[in-house]
């Protein structure tokens, strides 16, 4: 029986390698389909306003992204082209009704997205966009939910938004934090030099500090935030 697909929903282009870039290509070399959704189409809040962003810059973000799941090994990648970090302004019902039709469309059995208490105001709307549209009635897909940290975002919230990343699951990449990296390198306008956290050293080195927490040489840090075991099991 082949496993089921697994969808990471993730707010803007990178966000969905910085959060859970090497568990997803783990999951890749596991056997797994992967899905990358994105839901805002980045880069446009760099501008005045939305309506004088360069398109062009939009459409080469999209080619870094589908770049960068080519990198992952991803089946397939969805983009939405809601307003970058600006969410609060499209009613969230709208969002929610984009992410079910994901859901039925992939239906996964498992969904990584943003965590609630992140800085930026977009992954803190996903995520509640995510919990939404997977409430766990009978006919739900979804068995497990998992919120990943971004860096820049998740840890410049200074526990100041929250509530505060607490990851309870660590999966350990040590075969593929490589094409994280990789990957990440794909999004030529987003990395940054180091000492940043998008950097490639940092990237690493937040791995390695979860490996070592883990007991491994590279682990991402993850959120359990609902598992739902069928009707079948033992608890």
């Amino acid at each position: 029986m082949a496993a089921s697909p697994v969808l990471v929903v993730a707010a803007h282009p990178d966000d969905e390698i910085l959060g859970c870039g090497a568990t997803a290509a783990r999951m890749v070399r596991e056997g797994r389909d992967l899905y990358f959704a994105i839901m805002g189409e980045g880069i446009t809040s760099r501008h005045e306003s939305r309506d004088v962003a360069d398109t062009g810059q939009v459409s080469l973000l999209h080619r870094h992204a589908h770049a960068a799941a080519a990198k992952i090994g991803a089946k397939e990648l969805l983009l939405y082209n809601l307003p970058d970090n600006r969410l609060d302004t499209v009613p969230l019902l709208d969002i929610v009704k984009l992410v079910e039709e994901l859901v039925m469309k992939v239906k996964p059995a498992i969904i990584y997205t943003h965590h609630a208490g992140d800085l930026n105001v977009d992954h803190g709307l996903i995520h509640r966009a995510v919990l939404t549209a997977t409430r766990p009635m009978a006919e739900q897909p979804v068995r497990e939910v998992y919120a990943f940290e971004v860096p820049s975002s998740t840890e410049w919230a200074f526990q100041g938004v929250q509530p505060p990343f607490r990851p309870n699951v660590f999966v350990d990449v040590s075969a593929t934090l490589e094409a994280k990296i990789a990957a990440m390198a794909c999004y030529e306008t987003e990395a940054r030099k180091f000492p940043h956290p998008r950097s490639p050293e940092a990237l690493r080195a937040i791995a390695m500090r979860w490996g070592s927490v883990a007991g491994c040489q590279a682990a991402e840090a993850i959120e359990l935030i609902r598992s739902m075991r069928p009707k079948c099991d033992a608890l």
